[in-house]
């Protein structure tokens, strides 16, 4: 398992870089806008980790600016903390073999949530390529939010 990084949302995406890149002296090592989702995701790195961010091996700040306005109540500004791991069926099975519920299952072989006991969302990525789709995850419906 690796640690990837942690994602915060913005309200105004201009001011919150203005406050990580200009003033706390992040790095911005890449950016990816989605017309479709409307959103715009900007992964930083501290300047000493910037080299070995950009080839992936150092965890980041992924700032999430939606495009449409939302209210950010309740600590929904913070988003959660992701991991890498190299099976994300077996997992997950351990996961609910140790009676985590799966918040987001990986029906699509790449992705999952689950909550921590204080209800910090964990993001869960297949390592390299998506795996093959397998049941009973293609299957398993969604549980509260993540």
């Amino acid at each position: 398992m690796r640690y990837l990084h942690t994602m915060i949302r913005a309200s105004d995406l201009e001011k919150t870089l203005s406050f990580f890149v200009d003033h706390l002296g992040l790095v911005e090592v890449r950016r990816y806008d989605s017309e479709q989702g409307r959103f715009t995701l900007v992964f930083l790195a501290a300047p000493g980790d910037a080299k070995d961010a950009e080839s992936k091996q150092s965890p980041l700040v992924e700032i999430t600016y939606n495009w449409d306005p939302e209210s950010y109540e309740g600590g929904r500004n913070f988003g959660h903390l992701a991991y890498r791991v190299d099976d994300i069926y077996a997992t997950c099975q351990r996961l609910m073999d140790g009676g985590v519920t799966i918040n987001r299952p990986p029906r699509d072989g790449r992705m999952a949530f689950v909550k921590s006991p204080d209800g910090i969302s964990i993001e869960l990525l297949q390592d390299g390529a998506a795996l093959a789709i397998q049941e009973p995850w293609a299957s398993m419906e969604n549980i509260g939010n993540w």
